[in-house]
């Protein structure tokens, strides 16, 4: 039996220092990860801060490009509004037509009157439409020809 128990102290003291062993080197990566840890949480935070910085530094170079960005439009709106402040305002010049013929007169606007109350009235248009009128006076047939927007044709007893 003193053979036995000597072999089982061996035992034991062989699974202590393995486990001293183990011990030791668990504990050495322990420390080993622990220095890697803070090294690249020192790795980020450096990261973070320099990332930081350039929105930072980016955010205020896009306030000043907008700021003179806005300025500039300011100033244009202005330089627009005084130049139409400044232009001159064309009075439109009153005409009006007259057709002298064998005791006859006719009045051009009351033949494009004439015309205008067709198209809105009798052909049920929009004045709004109405782009374009030409129009024909022909005193042989005692009549004025019409055509509005190229396309609607008629006749008008003078």
């Amino acid at each position: 039996m003193k053979k036995e128990t000597k072999t089982v102290k061996e035992t034991a003291a062989s699974a202590v220092k393995t486990v001293q062993e183990t011990a030791a080197k668990v504990e050495k990566s322990a420390e080993k990860a622990a220095v890697e840890a803070k090294a690249t949480a020192a790795e980020v935070k450096a990261t973070a801060a320099e990332v930081k910085e350039k929105a930072v530094r980016t955010t205020k170079a896009a306030a000043k490009t907008v700021k003179a960005a806005e300025a500039k439009a300011e100033k244009t709106v202005k330089a627009a509004s005084e130049a139409v402040k400044k232009a001159p305002v064309k009075k439109a010049v009153k005409e009006t037509v007259y057709l002298q013929y064998m005791g006859k007169e006719i009045n051009k606007d009351d033949v494009m009157a004439q015309v205008k109350k067709i198209w809105t009235d009798e052909l049920n248009k929009k004045a709004s439409d109405l782009k374009e009128i030409t129009l024909y006076l022909k005193t042989d047939d005692n009549a004025a020809y019409y055509v509005i927007n190229g396309e609607v044709t008629g006749k008008i007893a003078l």
